[in-house]
């Protein structure tokens, strides 16, 4: 059950921009796991409008592989800023916000257990125009570090694949460049703030067993607690406040809503 609390955030914030002949585009932010699919999905249907997720629009497999011969070779690992085709989103968002009511809009898909993005014909497709634009992804809305805050690793994975900085370093840039551009385009953002980033490798774990019907066994859950590192560093920030957001809603473990402002 989604708490009627967020839908009528998602709801508020979309009739607050939602101008004569224009389609707003209401962003929803937060940690691995924290239900932003779920809510943005139903957050659609209830407006009539559409859901789009960031996941849907990372790199092929073979342009995350450029890009870590490129730049750094943790750029291979979907999930932090650099890693997402961010010209596809732009097009799709014009695409519905150009939408005339006998319109098709194509809707970028990837499979996250393919780790690959799938062939278009094969993604879904929205039909008419839009009443709402909901996109939904764990950084939406992040604010760049400084380079005091980058200078020590935080993790294993960045102690032991990234001592100098230079993948932390070129995140960081890409958050503050197109990333920050893209963050622009939204009318508002909705943050579901997680009570600690503790939480969140359980979060991912539910997350996996939901996709795949089965449960994640230990062996799964300790890949996954590599995984998520990928993304502890700007999630941790963005729970201390690193976050250009509208509305917070705070979630407890269970992800239901203990306070929002």
């Amino acid at each position: 059950m989604i708490d009627d609390r967020l839908l009528d955030a998602v709801g508020a914030l979309a009739a607050a921009h939602r101008d004569a002949g224009r389609i707003p585009i209401i962003g929803v932010a937060g940690a691995q796991g924290s239900g932003k699919s779920t809510l943005a999905t139903a957050a659609a249907v209830r407006l009539g409008g559409v859901a789009l997720s960031l996941d849907d629009v990372y790199l092929t497999r073979a342009g995350r592989a450029a890009l870590a011969g490129d730049a750094h070779p943790l750029f291979a690992t979907r999930g932090p800023p650099g890693t997402h085709d961010l010209g596809l989103l732009k097009r799709t968002l014009g695409a519905l916000q150009a939408a005339k009511p006998g319109d098709r809009t194509p809707l970028p898909s990837f499979d996250k257990l393919a780790d690959e993005r799938r062939a278009e014909p094969d993604w879904p497709v929205f039909e008419g125009r839009p009443t709402a634009i909901v996109l939904e992804g764990w950084c939406l809305g992040a604010t760049p570090q400084s380079d005091q805050a980058l200078a020590a690793p935080i993790n294993a994975l960045e102690r032991e694949q990234d001592p100098d900085a230079t993948w932390r370093r070129a995140v960081n840039a890409r958050l503050g460049a197109d990333y920050a551009r893209l963050f622009d385009r939204l009318d508002a953002l909705l943050f579901l703030k997680a009570p600690a980033f503790d939480v969140v490798l359980d979060w991912r774990c539910q997350q996996e067993a939901g996709l795949t019907g089965a449960p994640v066994t230990p062996a799964r859950r300790a890949e996954l607690a590599t995984f998520i590192q990928y993304f502890e560093r700007l999630s941790r920030h963005m729970l201390d406040g690193g976050v250009r957001a509208d509305r917070i809603m705070t979630l407890d473990t269970d992800r239901r809503v203990m306070d929002g402002r």
